[in-house]
């Protein structure tokens, strides 16, 4: 049957016009720009707008500043060691959750949605706690000479913490969808297990691993609450760029928060743009190699 619905006592050589999925098209789409640009557009033009004020010369002075470029080194370095933590595990823990069914799945399911409700300054404190020197671990880390807190291990630790469920939440319904007949058939061809994950599960869901991968990169550099408390905000040490932004503000330098803060959305800007990119790649070479 026509999915396009000729309309009662239309003429009979009307054009048939095709019945829209969602009424109001318009108006909904109206409605969800008006939103985005509210939300989103405005403030990041406003920042833009700000920067753009300082001029070249001065924007540049800002951020090559030492103290700016170590804010910087050290913010990326936690970043990427927490992301590449959460590649592996993320990816760990939503097979574990599609592929075998335990005693307490369901919550440990819902555990996985803790960092998103829990306020992240809360987080700071506990992995504060946990990891200081008379804390749980920290009793047994620091004696072998493994420091966490007031390190870029705590940086990268909290990072991690709140981060994780960007991985797992985007790898985990892509696993859900795959039809199991695929992996039985390359079974039944003689392939070992490692063979059919690295031919078969995993080229399908690698766009969803890569755009989790890197969406929990986004959000670690920019994460700010939950690494004031573990990171001791030592300058050139433990100092991270977010955190810069925040101490120009409290010394009425609109000017420096602005500039740190324009870095900072470049570079979530370029992390969005490669994700699309690999994800447009990957999928294009699935697409040919069928």
């Amino acid at each position: 049957m026509s999915t396009a619905t000729i309309h009662k006592g239309a003429p009979s050589g009307a054009p048939i016009r095709a019945r829209r999925v969602l009424p109001g098209f318009t108006l909904s789409l109206g409605t969800t720009l008006l939103y985005l640009t509210l939300i989103v557009l405005i403030p990041v033009i406003a920042l833009i707008l700000k920067g753009a004020e300082m001029g070249p010369a001065r924007f540049w002075q800002i951020v090559s500043s030492p103290r700016a470029v170590a804010a910087f080194q050290i913010t990326l370095v936690a970043a990427v060691i927490a992301t590449l933590f959460n590649a592996l595990y993320g990816l760990l823990m939503a097979w574990v959750l599609v592929r075998y069914d335990f005693p307490g799945k369901r919550l440990l399911d819902a555990l996985m949605d803790v960092p998103f409700a829990l306020p992240t300054a809360v987080a700071g404190l506990a992995l504060t706690a946990l990891f200081s020197a008379n804390g749980w671990f920290g009793v047994l880390l620091h004696p072998a000479g493994v420091p966490v807190v007031y390190t870029i291990w705590g940086i990268a630790l909290a990072m991690a913490f709140t981060s994780v469920p960007f991985v797992v939440r985007t790898v985990q319904p892509v696993l859900e969808d795959m039809d199991p007949a695929l992996e039985e058939a390359a079974a039944t061809l003689g392939a070992r297990p490692w063979t059919i994950f690295a031919r078969v599960v995993f080229p399908a869901i690698l766009p969803a691993w890569l755009a989790g991968c890197t969406t929990a990169l986004a959000r670690s550099l920019g994460e700010f609450g939950a690494i004031v408390f573990i990171a001791g905000n030592l300058p050139f040490q433990t100092e991270i760029a977010a955190l810069l932004a925040y101490i120009r503000l409290e010394e009425f330098d609109y000017n420096g928060a602005a500039a740190i803060a324009l870095v900072l959305l470049g570079f979530a800007l370029v992390l969005l743009l490669l994700s699309n990119l690999l994800q447009y790649r990957v999928s294009r070479y699935r697409e040919a190699s069928r």
